[in-house]
């Protein structure tokens, strides 16, 4: 065979196997679509530099949100940096603004050693509050299923795990990769 074939033939085979693999790689790209997904998740800071002794509870609670929902993650503010979620320790009730915040917007959460004092479970506290944050309202009265239902679920409640609709309204707000638009800010006090 003349050498001139051989050459048309190997591009040709050559020509096919890019165009394969090139077919193969297209065929594999929604597979990598929620590492995309991932990587647009709204990242909001939070500062518990005022929060003494709520420490574990605050890190506890970020750890649950960040399990439950993908399109928006909680991370400690490096100190001096501005962050979206103030948290702060106080004597009275917890409370906190109700979101969803928007990166570069402000919210604040008061931790109430009041609610301790009671008996109520401080990791539970910290993960509700922050649930505020994120857009949640109180659903009271609740069930212990529902971190939203605050205090209404009585003190030997400890769960910190958002349920399938908590999880799912906080997804909601934060799909489009930033908050949706809320309603004006407003503060919601957790006393029984």
């Amino acid at each position: 065979m003349p050498l001139g074939i051989w050459l048309k033939a190997g591009t040709s085979a050559t020509a096919l196997v890019l165009a394969m693999a090139g077919a193969a790689t297209a065929a594999t790209a929604p597979a990598s679509a929620p590492s995309t997904a991932q990587a647009a998740a709204v990242t909001l800071r939070y500062d518990d530099s005022r929060a003494a002794g709520w420490e574990a509870a605050i890190a506890a609670g970020v750890a649950s949100w960040n399990a439950s929902v993908s399109n928006v993650r909680l991370v400690e503010a490096a100190p001096g940096t501005a962050a979206e979620i103030v948290i702060v320790a106080t004597t009275g009730w917890p409370q906190a603004t109700l979101g969803p915040v928007r990166p570069g917007r402000q919210v604040r959460v008061e931790l109430g050693s009041q609610a301790v004092s009671q008996g109520y479970n401080k990791t539970r506290i910290a993960a509700h509050e922050l649930g505020h944050s994120l857009g949640l309202p109180d659903t009271k009265p609740g069930p212990c299923s529902q971190l939203m239902s605050g205090s209404s679920a009585g003190t030997a409640c400890t769960n910190a795990t958002p349920n399938s609709t908590e999880r799912s309204r906080v997804q909601s707000a934060y799909a489009s990769g930033a908050a949706a638009l809320a309603p004006a800010h407003r503060t919601l006090i957790d006393a029984p």
